[in-house]
């Protein structure tokens, strides 16, 4: 995942020279990151001053939100909170912000009705969803091209 002053975010594969997604945020992008509960949630922060945050599970085209947290400031820096449901943003006046996510935007994975529910099959879960997604987005990607 990497972000540009370009005013986008492009999502990779290590296999790849070729982005696999990119998103056009309409503004600088300063920061951009994974969110530690999802293994298709990440948020950037822009120049103008928004947090966008998205969810490639539910939309692979448009962030779940977009919204402005500061006036007159650029956004350079974001970070999840690894327990909590917050995100901290910093802008480039030294500021640090931290706002709570809406329940929509903080969806962990939940096993299956008689699944195991422990740390390490929730996270083969989450792999196994970033897996599909790549994998879908491959395969439309193959059949636009005319491969």
């Amino acid at each position: 995942l990497s972000c540009s002053a370009d005013w986008t975010v492009k999502l990779w594969t290590q296999d790849s020279k070729r982005a696999l997604m990119a998103f056009d945020l309409a503004s600088s992008v300063g920061d951009v990151v994974w969110a530690p509960y999802s293994s298709t949630v990440f948020a950037a922060v822009t120049s103008d001053g928004k947090v966008h945050v998205f969810d490639l599970h539910k939309n692979k085209n448009e962030p779940l939100c977009a919204q402005a947290v500061v006036k007159n400031a650029k956004l350079t820096r974001l970070c999840f909170n690894p327990k909590d449901p917050v995100i901290l943003v910093g802008d480039g006046r030294g500021t640090v912000l931290s706002l709570k996510l809406s329940p929509n935007l903080r969806r962990k994975a939940k096993a299956e009705k008689g699944q195991p529910d422990d740390p390490q099959s929730l996270r083969a879960l989450e792999v196994e969803k970033l897996d599909r997604l790549i994998a879908i987005t491959l395969k439309d990607r193959e059949l636009l091209d005319g491969k």
